[in-house]
């Protein structure tokens, strides 16, 4: 072989060697993305159109303790990175059940009214369907706020509550910025892998772990479709309640026994990026005090301090996460 094709198809191996692999793309509801676990739909009707909600529904692996756990997912996330989770709870007894809120995963993206009450009672429908008359439930980042307003709405239907650095600890309004849905989805449809790389690594104080893109990809996977701008509003309309439908001001109402599991270094702030007086910034996100003042508030609750852990401990510090999560099951 000449020396300058040898040198060609050299530079042509080692380019395909370290270029990032092409996503493929994927749709509103992660047609063709495999979950662990087998998915079901569960219809809904809301404001006239007909909607599936997706989720799992994992029995107990090893002797049955008769209690159900129901996994909610955090805002930028959907119920399969629960699936080690899922897995532990199942090998001691427990079932398992993870939906997909409408808006985000394998459930249709609908441009409706969103708010954490529908989505608290969707989540009950679909309890009541499968015959689960008290379950406990487990709340992380967004997911820690659907928990909170379930628990209030629904406390004789709630064993327990469980909040994995839930947002919501504080109201955001009182720090940033307002913004229209408008603004929000614009912001959305201008999402790139890059983009939401740059975002998912702020959730891992210690560095970004490459086992996450399981997590990531299928969401980068949705900006080259054609079905995007369904996922954009449904993720601005999420925005917009996170802002605007706070329960920072209700966890004194909470009356089952709740157990806070907080990531020490974690500062997650909803709208971060709009905040421009560093003052203010540094005033928003402290986990650690915003983490003592919740427990504070609600009657009895047990506070699970993490060190030098962020946003997503099951998925950081799983081994801690597991012992305080079953320490307090029980």
């Amino acid at each position: 072989m000449p020396s300058f094709l040898l040198f060609l198809w050299l530079s042509l191996l080692l380019a395909a060697t370290i270029a990032p692999a092409q996503t493929a793309p994927l749709n509103a509801t992660l047609d063709g993305y495999e979950y662990p676990f087998s998915v079901r739909y569960l219809p809904l009707k809301l404001e006239g159109q007909a909607l599936r909600m997706a989720y799992m529904d994992e029995p107990s692996t090893a002797r049955p303790n008769g209690r159900t756990v129901v996994l909610l997912h955090g805002k930028n996330f959907f119920g399969a990175y629960w699936h080690e989770t899922i897995k532990t709870l199942s090998a001691v007894g427990f079932r398992v059940v993870v939906p997909d809120q409408i808006g985000f995963g394998k459930s249709d993206k609908a441009d409706i009214h969103y708010s954490f009450h529908q989505r608290a009672r969707n989540t009950r429908q679909l309890l009541d369907t499968l015959g689960v008359k008290k379950a406990v439930i487990v709340g992380h980042s967004m997911g820690g706020m659907l928990a909170t307003r379930f628990a209030l709405l629904y406390p004789e239907a709630t064993e327990k509550l469980v909040l994995e650095n839930p947002i919501g600890l504080e109201d955001y309004r009182v720090g940033v910025p307002f913004q229209t849905v408008d603004q929000a989805e614009a912001t959305e449809l201008k999402s790139t892998e890059a983009s939401i790389r740059k975002y998912h690594a702020t959730y891992y104080p210690n560095g970004y772990p490459a086992a996450h893109d399981q997590w990531l990809l299928p969401l980068a996977a949705q900006t080259h479709s054609p079905d995007f701008p369904k996922v954009a509003r449904a993720n601005a309309l999420t925005f917009d309640i996170i802002h605007q439908q706070p329960v920072s001001y209700e966890f004194s109402r909470i009356t089952v026994p709740t157990l806070l599991i907080i990531g020490q270094d974690d500062r997650t702030v909803v709208g971060k990026g709009l905040i421009k007086d560093p003052k203010i910034l540094a005033q928003m996100g402290q986990y650690p005090a915003l983490g003592r003042r919740t427990a504070a508030q609600i009657k009895g609750a047990k506070l699970v301090e993490i060190p030098n852990v962020g946003h997503i401990s099951h998925l950081e510090a799983p081994a801690q996460f597991y012992k305080s999560l079953l320490g307090f099951l029980g």
